[in-house]
């Protein structure tokens, strides 16, 4: 028996003993066609040479310095790479770990924005149904994925809910998608209402929801409201980076294509694409100048903020990224992926919805099409859909509780950007071949 905790405590997964661009290999020989990027992570793909390169020379020179004591050339130059691409005057870099360590930064950044000013009554924040922030207390408070939070809830700070922008679901028939953009926004509004805008801190989501929903991007219109409605109110918008982010959409940041500039971004996954656990928040001016000419100090910290290597991997990840027009790419292949999947699938009567944006693409899958009804959450079939993939030699990223956080099943699918056509065509065939298993599987005879 393995010592090692694994997520499920009744199985050993596969021991994976060598990954190389699209594929990873485990130690019984089978090859794994990487659809996902794990969880949306390997946006370069496995072993690029580049990558491994600029880890080895770092290691070679600095391998650990405590941000308490030191900075180095490395994360200089990287908080200064994001900052330059990143939109406005978000030109303030915090390094962190991973994308749960981003969101509790973000977090606190925002209560301590708050609290220098004289504003201690701010302790609320807004988030969305069915969303997905994270795994630490805070972040997890945040989320409002009920299955991932029930067991937890006596821990969790209160966090004020509106309505997730999930068109598919929620747009009423015959509704026009402005009008249900602006219920939107009317709701968010009324919430903040209620709670009293002095009580709330900032307001926080994803600007295309991964895990939670499969790849669903806002409407046209409805970052602007919730801009408008931040600046309105005097609270803070924090976007939430760590999946949509670093060109898995086809723009470095996500919410560049909804034409606003958040207060707090954070990142992670694909920053430094698997190579290295790392994570990031980025901060407007404002939000830094304020701590700055406070108490002179941001009240946190970690052992590996700003690691070095963590640093040269993700700094080499955004160079490979640059020079090779890999968010061109994303955007190309994206467009390709979503092609493919409605000329395979787009008349499947049980593939209800097929979206997303660049390499992130979501398919949500229905018991009936024409009502949209989920299946059964008890036949799982999620997870028979990731079973009957992985013997398929397919890595997807399905998810259950789609539709209300109980109800509803879909497929994440996140590539690296450097999948070729023939790569996607594989995808999508080997992907129709496991959904029809899996609806086989859950319905014997």
């Amino acid at each position: 028996m393995s010592q090692l905790i694994h997520r499920n405590l009744r199985q050993t997964p596969p021991t994976a003993v060598c990954a190389f661009g699209m594929y990873l290999r485990d130690s019984n020989g089978n090859t794994y066609l990487d659809a996902s990027g794990g969880a949306a992570v390997s946006s370069l793909g496995h072993s690029h040479p580049d990558v491994l390169s600029a880890m080895g020379a770092q290691m070679k020179t600095t391998a650990y310095a405590h941000s308490g004591f030191f900075t180095t050339d490395v994360a200089e130059e990287l908080a200064q790479r994001l900052a330059t691409d990143a939109p406005g005057d978000l030109n303030n870099v915090y390094l962190v770990s991973g994308g749960s360590e981003a969101v509790e930064s973000a977090l606190k950044m925002a209560r301590q924005y708050f609290v220098e000013n004289g504003e201690p009554e701010r302790r609320v924040f807004i988030a969305r149904q069915q969303s997905y922030h994270g795994n630490t207390l805070g972040a997890l408070a945040l989320g409002g994925n009920e299955a991932r939070r029930k067991q937890f809830e006596p821990l969790l700070m209160d966090v004020a809910r509106v309505s997730p922008c999930y068109e598919y679901r929620h747009r009423l028939a015959g509704q026009d998608v402005n009008d249900y953009t602006a219920s939107l926004i009317a709701e968010l509004e009324q919430k903040i209402l209620d709670v009293g805008p002095q009580n709330i801190i900032g307001f926080c989501a994803e600007p295309v929801v991964g895990a939670t929903l499969g790849a669903v991007p806002p409407t046209p219109g409805y970052f602007k409201g919730v801009r408008a409605l931040c600046d309105k109110y005097g609270i803070l918008f924090i976007a939430d980076e760590v999946m949509c982010g670093m060109g898995r959409t086809g723009t470095l940041y996500a919410i560049e294509q909804d034409g606003v500039v958040p207060d707090l971004v954070a990142l992670g996954k694909g920053l430094a694409a698997g190579y290295q656990p790392i994570g990031a928040v980025l901060a407007r001016d404002h939000v830094v100048e304020r701590l700055r000419n406070g108490s002179g100090t941001f009240q946190h910290g970690h052992t590996y903020n700003a690691h070095p290597v963590a640093a040269a991997a993700a700094l080499a990840v955004q160079k490979v990224i640059k020079r090779d027009c890999l968010l061109g790419a994303a955007t190309v292949r994206g467009t390709t992926l979503r092609r493919m999947l409605r000329d395979a699938l787009g008349a499947h009567p049980h593939v209800g919805d097929i979206r997303g944006r660049g390499l992130m693409v979501g398919l949500e899958l229905v018991q009936d099409r024409d009502t949209r009804r989920p299946f059964d959450p008890d036949l799982k079939l999620f997870a028979a859909v990731r079973e009957k993939a992985m013997g398929c030699g397919l890595m997807v990223y399905p998810m259950g509780g789609t539709a209300d956080g109980k109800r509803g099943d879909h497929i994440l699918l996140a590539p690296p950007f450097i999948a070729s056509e023939a790569d996607l065509a594989q995808i999508v065939m080997r992907l129709s071949d496991a959904l029809g298993q899996a609806l086989t599987a859950i319905r014997p005879g």
